[in-house]
């Protein structure tokens, strides 16, 4: 199989589909890799370690999604790209399409076969391409809201983890998952005073046992919500519904309530939010403020650490890319289930049933839609 490995073309986008590591597994199980010229130099991975690795260099975006059988990326393709997939070729990246409806749109049109790193699921449980991101994110919210916090940034001028004869400022962490986890971890380690907030008990126990109580753990109900909020410097939003839209969580109200310059970021921005307020931003314009609430919400966070986000990924994603380019697609998904929850779009059909239930399109079971591959 010939695997292509674009350039990211997203704002202050520098990770890439594979680390010279993942090309070099690749060519060991006999399939060849096109790789866009410097697509990895911005983070160190020069076009001489992918040629060492036995990879081509190629000079246009264009010729690689002309010729390729599989692209891997990291970032949902934009326009532009989503109109140069064909069908029957394999999309293998991150889509995020429930919050997207002009990329699902312009996917389904393209024929092509667009399988989700966010929905690929594993038999111990959870989204284990989602889930290097979501370690990565969780940690940088806290750097993000830290940093944000200071003065200069429009933030109440709080240090985190206060000092002698001052108290640590209180950070809010809403979902006590992958994400929540980690900027708990984060959070903690800076001697923040530490709240999470979940749905789940048996999680709550988990986390109280894991921190050893160096954090609180609260019951997520709409009065904890209510008086968490009032108090909080930092807040994190940290909840996942695989493949669908983000809950809204965090209202407009909750908002007002804030004190002035405190602080949210939000790490479900890819999946719409879960503050009411929230709206994409970028590495290059990250924050906006409402009702004097300092609003860090970029999309593409683990992009900010582009270098140990891209091995990060490729360690999880490469052998599922060895998978597909040995079997094929289509037998591929057959004899794994857990990749098959992955596939999203396929042959002009929605295969994923939250994004075809909130965006409005008919619902084919993947298995029905890999049938006709």
């Amino acid at each position: 199989m010939l695997i292509g490995v674009p350039k990211e073309i997203k704002n202050h986008e520098y990770r890439i589909g594979l680390t010279p590591a993942g090309v070099k597994e690749l060519v060991v199980n006999g399939h060849d890799v096109i790789v866009e010229n410097n697509g990895g130099a911005a983070i160190g991975f020069e076009n001489e370690q992918y040629v060492e690795a036995g990879a081509k260099i190629i000079d246009s975006a264009e010729e690689i999604f002309a010729t390729a059988d599989m692209i891997i990326k990291v970032k949902e393709p934009q326009p532009n790209e989503c109109k140069m997939l064909r069908p029957g070729q394999v999309l293998f990246t991150y889509l995020h399409l429930a919050p997207d409806p002009e990329q699902t749109k312009l996917l389904v049109e393209s024929g092509a076969t667009c399988i989700a790193y966010e929905t690929v699921t594993s038999p111990f449980g959870g989204l284990p391409l989602l889930a290097p991101m979501s370690e990565v994110a969780g940690r940088m919210s806290i750097q993000a809201g830290a940093h944000n916090l200071e003065k200069a940034q429009g933030g109440l001028g709080a240090l985190l983890g206060g000092v002698p004869g001052v108290a640590p400022a209180k950070v809010l962490i809403v979902g006590g998952g992958v994400v929540g986890t980690q900027a708990a971890r984060m959070a903690v380690g800076m001697g923040a005073d530490v709240t999470i907030l979940d749905r789940s008990l048996p999680r709550l126990r988990q986390l109280d046992t894991e921190f050893d109580g160096r954090l609180k753990t609260v019951y997520s109900t709409a009065d904890a919500m209510d008086q968490l909020i009032v108090d909080a410097d930092l807040v994190i939003g940290a909840v996942l519904i695989p493949g669908a839209a983000a809950p809204k969580l965090v209202t407009a109200k909750h908002i007002k309530m804030m004190k002035k310059g405190s602080v949210v970021v939000d790490v479900a921005i890819d999946q719409g939010g879960c503050f009411e307020t929230s709206k994409a931003t970028t590495h290059q314009d990250p924050t906006y403020v409402v009702d004097d609430v300092v609003h860090y919400c970029v999309a593409n966070m683990p992009g900010g650490v582009a270098r140990t986000s891209t091995m990060a990924l490729t360690n999880a994603t490469m052998p599922f890319a060895v998978t597909i380019a040995n079997k094929g697609a289509k037998q591929a998904l057959l004899d794994d289930k857990y990749l098959m929850e992955g596939l999203n779009v396929l042959g002009g059909k929605i295969t994923y049933k939250p994004v075809a239930d909130v965006l409005g399109y008919d619902y084919v079971a993947p298995e029905e839609a890999v049938a006709t591959l």
